[in-house]
């Protein structure tokens, strides 16, 4: 088995970037259930964790930005890591993220074996 870095994105340019207290209350339930559905198959190796829209971005010479990213109109919304024998499979697990019809994009990598 491998282990795969879950990334759930949001887009904050689109329609679905701030959703509302309805819709957020709609995903808490459907999003839980999915991982505990992980973990019930132990394939969670590290639950969810939730992350600030604002961080920092280090450049050369140590210039230092406001936002995750050189763009500043996407965000973290959470990261996890599972188990998976191979990219088809971590890529099954991630398509399950109920996240991902409210707007959210959920990225897949696999973690490099260390010497």
């Amino acid at each position: 088995m491998n282990e795969f870095l879950l990334v759930i994105h949001r887009d904050l340019t689109s329609q679905d970037a701030r959703p509302s207290q309805e819709q957020i209350q709609a995903s808490v339930k459907p999003f839980q259930n999915w991982i505990n559905g992980l973990a019930a198959k132990n394939i969670l190796v590290k639950p969810p964790q939730r992350w600030d829209v604002g961080g920092r971005v280090i450049r050369k010479d140590n210039v230092v930005t406001t936002g995750p990213y050189a763009e500043v109109n996407k965000s973290i919304g959470g990261i996890l890591m599972i188990r998976a024998i191979d990219y088809e499979e971590a890529i099954d697990i991630a398509k399950g993220c109920p996240l991902i019809q409210w707007g959210a994009v959920v990225e897949v990598r696999m973690a490099m074996p260390t010497m």
